[in-house]
């Protein structure tokens, strides 16, 4: 055995509303929402009958997968990518010896410390072991020797953690080493001084060794950044045995209860009850699945016994057994446990190689035949609007994307009139992609539910839009509604799925924008894009942690009718398929896929705030905060200094804050309410390499980005929140390199500062060297913005043309259209306010009037139709630059 097992024989460890009246509205939905969580439970938990549902339930095999033409993956090859790949790689024996440390100052007031050190080494193993403790001692000796089993090609970063220990309170954490074993070289043995302060010489003793493996080589599938590897699926079963029934004979196994347990897997515990009528058979098995570089162990408590305290003894007969799961001979049935009333049996097989998720970073098979289609519509497009003499070559039709910015309602109503100027422009047809976020999800859900919308003048979209802004919205709050709200979100638990206040505002919304329930999901969005007839629309958020501000830890999501994904680690899910649970890239249990709503509610989810948000807010940046609300993590010297690998981690140190630092980070970092699904990355490793991968780099932005045991590949639920919350943009991901987008139509919609988001946008990119151009606008344009700015991105080769325009009311004023002067009667109709203090538009109006509603649009209309000019010039540009690229 060698995960982690150690030569000491102890075992580790166990009308219009106002913002007043929506503030009212939003704390009555809280206190509804609070009694549904009283009352219904709505936590997720795994009943049993829900786990023989999922058992139920089988994986997609693989010829219905390329039946559908949504296989990725495909355990010979094919249809891989360069990106992805299937390979053999070694395992090898990793030897830790933690030795000794010295100078450990005291924790404890009245006495010294009993020091002990913890190792994790999760890439490995599931558990967590320790040495024994040293009582009384700063200088304390251990010389205890531990084993894992590790995957070459995956990162390993061991975690030393040393502690103090107490015998009332918590043991004192006194601090944590992070060692890459990347660092250490294939047959040689190192003893390692970690200098751990260097002002007390702190100093912790470990001695390495890393030596081949008995056995074949793994096979893994992995696109550079992430490691998908081996998993086993462990049947377990019990048969009763029948026997005759006698006068004076004890009760038989009625109603009793096994549980069985395989720590790390994917199911973890089940109990199952075993009577007089429900016997256990073939058809009927416990099933787990685990990893099977682990080497769990099965740990079964049998009727009438308690769990036995440790996981590593095996015990037969009528005790309670465990089993070491690498001993079960794999498609063979071993049996456990042989007893007068029943048998035990186990079997453990191989899962198939192939994935239910898309590693890669390329674009899906989908988008692509999308985007030879959708050509077919903006080459002639392009050549009518630009008034070419000869059509256009595939390699001379310029990818053009419309990116809008969150707002609301404004938002939503400001976008209808944006793109009924394009559509009257003809630019609208020359569109491959519409990305979104927050308000303007709302309007592009919409449009998406017509296949044809975008063949169409917009007139009934937005006179249907203009009839739910302007009805009255206290109707949301009926005792109908409320009714509604808790049977939608009751059944949203039995399906598996883990509810928020999020998913009630998503209902919220659903009545707001709507009559009545609304079944439309965003894979239905499919058909209207399946001729290349509209734009592929895109959908945005971001991926947050706990105890993290966005600033410190955000990744990008995104979302199209064919796929959900995290372009940083090239992970991407069907859109069916987001929300079901996944382990090690396999889908376990098929989830059904959620209304939109719910999506809208969770793109647009301004719930989702902390206190240092609403800091940011006010201030340019939560530097003065970053003392209280991030990590001490400092390198540490270490000898022998060993040579340096391109790919390797720096030795470094955590110091944990103490409590008052804890309870302040929390109260600025805790979120009021968040929107968790399911996590499909669960289970994947990270590759050794990953940091060099320039993928990855690309995107690689947090503070977390170096420490792989911590990254979203080690969470259960995915935490994503509206993107508006770091950066008010969708542009990220017509960014993706794979898409290769020339021109973005910028449709700005934020509250307050018109240029502040495109500012930030570019400072971004320019960190994470992703090409975008630069934006120059000077201080007196900034401080009266124009209708429309054109970047051309002359000075940065690659970058796309930028068309930006500011939601502002400049020459709308004086002109209803272009070239058409007011009246003197139509002059009130020009005096928009679109931000003053007694604006109709704020972000959280929730209501217009119908004066109101038509003002935005013909506004947004206007001003697209007044830069024609600017948009032709733009289009020129980009089409100049594709024939020049091919020569």
């Amino acid at each position: 055995m060698y995960c982690g097992r150690r030569e000491t024989k102890e075992s580790p460890p166990p009308e219009i509303l106002s913002c007043f009246d929506l503030l009212k509205m939003q704390q009555s939905l809280a206190a509804f929402f609070n009694l549904l969580l009283i009352t219904q439970d709505l936590d997720v938990t795994a009943t049993t009958m829900e786990q023989d549902g999922l058992l139920s339930q089988k994986l997609m095999s693989q010829t219905s997968r390329l039946r559908d033409g949504n296989m990725w993956l495909n355990p010979e090859g094919e249809q891989w990518t360069s990106l992805t790949k299937i390979e053999s790689s070694p395992c090898y024996l990793l030897t830790v010896r933690v030795i000794r440390a010295r100078n450990i100052h005291q924790a404890d007031v009245l006495s010294q410390t009993d020091c002990y050190v913890r190792l994790w080494l999760p890439t490995a193993s599931n558990e967590k072991f320790q040495t024994k403790a040293v009582k009384n001692c700063k200088d304390p000796v251990w010389n205890e020797t531990f084993y894992f089993r590790i995957q070459s090609q995956v990162k390993n970063v061991l975690e030393l953690a040393l502690y103090d220990k107490d015998i009332i309170t918590q043991d004192d954490h006194l601090f944590t080493v992070y060692f890459d074993i990347a660092k250490l070289s294939l047959g040689e043995e190192v003893f390692m001084h970690f200098k751990c302060d260097s002002q007390r010489q702190e100093e912790l003793e470990v001695g390495f060794a890393l030596d081949n493996i008995s056995g074949p080589p793994e096979t893994i599938i992995t696109n550079g950044v992430l490691v998908a590897r081996k998993i086993c699926c462990l049947e377990v079963q019990v048969v009763e045995k029948k026997k005759k029934k006698k006068k004076k004979e004890k009760k038989s196994l009625s109603k009793k209860e096994f549980s069985f347990r395989v720590q790390g897997s994917y199911e973890g515990t089940q109990d199952i009850m075993l009577g007089s009528n429900l016997v256990f058979s073939s058809s009927s098995p416990a099933k787990f699945h685990y990893a099977r570089y682990k080497q769990p162990t099965l740990d079964v408590t049998l009727p009438g016994k308690k769990r036995p305290p440790s996981l590593h003894s095996r015990v037969y007969g009528t005790g309670s057994p465990n089993m070491e799961l690498h001993s079960i001979p794999s498609g063979e049935n071993m049996i456990l446990v042989e007893d007068k009333r029943f048998d035990l049996y186990a079997k453990a097989e191989d899962c198939p190689d192939h994935l239910d998720v898309r590693l890669g970073f390329d674009l899906c098979m989908q988008e692509q035949d999308f985007l030879c289609k959708r050509r077919n519509y903006v080459a002639p497009a392009l050549k009518k609007v630009l008034q070419l003499q000869q059509d256009l070559l595939d390699h001379e039709t310029p990818v053009v994307a419309i990116m809008t910015t969150g707002g609301g309602m404004r938002s939503l109503t400001a976008l209808y009139g944006s793109l009924r100027g394009l559509k009257k422009l003809g630019v609208l047809d020359c569109a491959m992609y519409l990305t979104g976020l927050s308000g303007t999800t709302w309007t592009m859900s919409n449009l998406y539910r017509d296949a044809d919308w975008s063949q169409k003048d917009l007139d009934k979209q937005i006179s249907e839009a203009r009839k739910h802004m302007t009805k009255c919205k206290i109707n949301s709050l009926s005792l109908e509604y409320l009714k509604y709200y808790k049977k939608q979100l009751c059944q949203r638990k039995r399906e598996g799925r883990r509810t928020s206040f999020i998913d009630l505002w998503g209902l919220v919304l659903e009545s707001l924008l709507h009559d009545g329930k609304d079944n439309h999901r965003l894979s239905d969005q499919q058909r209207a894009i399946d001729r290349g007839q509209n734009p592929l629309p895109i959908y945005t958020a971001v991926n947050v942690k706990n105890n993290y501000s966005t600033l410190d830890f955000k990744e990008w999501v995104e979302f199209t009718p064919y796929e959900v994904g995290l372009q940083k680690y090239g992970v991407f899910v069907r859109t069916e398929d987001f929300g079901s649970e996944f382990f090690m890239g396999r889908l376990m249990k098929k989830v059904p896929e959620s209304r939109i709503c719910f999506l809208e509610g969770m793109w647009s989810s301004l719930f989702s705030f902390n206190v240092l948000y609403i800091w940011n807010l006010s201030h340019s940046s939560e530097d003065f905060w970053h003392r209280w609300t991030r990590d001490q993590i400092d390198n540490i010297e270490e000898e022998p200094l060993l040579p340096l690998k391109p790919h390797e981690l720096q030795t470094r140190l955590f110091t944990p804050p103490g409590p008052l630092s804890n309870a302040l980070r929390g109260a600025l970092t805790d979120r009021l309410c968040i929107s968790q699904d399911h996590n499909f990355l669960r289970g994947f490793q990270m590759h050794n390499d990953y940091l060099e991968n320039p993928r990855f780099s690309r995107w690689k932005d947090t503070v977390l980005d170096t420490f792989p045991n911590q990254l979203t590949q080690s969470d259960e639920f995915l935490s994503l929140v509206d993107t508006g919350f770091f950066i008010n943009t969708s542009v990220m991901p017509l960014l993706k390199p794979e898409r290769k987008v020339d021109v973005i139509l910028h449709l700005n919609y934020s509250a307050g500062s018109q240029i502040q988001a495109l500012d930030q946008t570019c400072k971004y990119c320019s960190e994470q060297g992703i090409l975008f151009p630069r934006v120059d606008v000077s201080e007196e344009d900034r401080k009266k913005l124009k209708e429309c700015y054109l970047f051309d991105g002359a000075e940065t080769p690659g970058a796309p043309v930028l068309l930006f325009f500011p939601l502002i009311n400049d020459t709308f004023q004086k002109y209803k259209a272009p070239g058409q002067k007011r009246s003197e009667s139509e002059m009130e109709d020009g005096q928009v306010d679109l931000y003053g203090c007694c604006s109709p538009y704020s972000t959280y109006s929730i209501q217009y009037t119908e004066k109101a509603f038509d003002r935005l649009v013909q506004l947004s209309e206007y001003n697209i139709l007044n830069n024609e000019d600017l948009i032709m010039q733009a289009l020129h540009t980009a089409v100049a630059r594709k024939r020049q690229m091919k020569k």
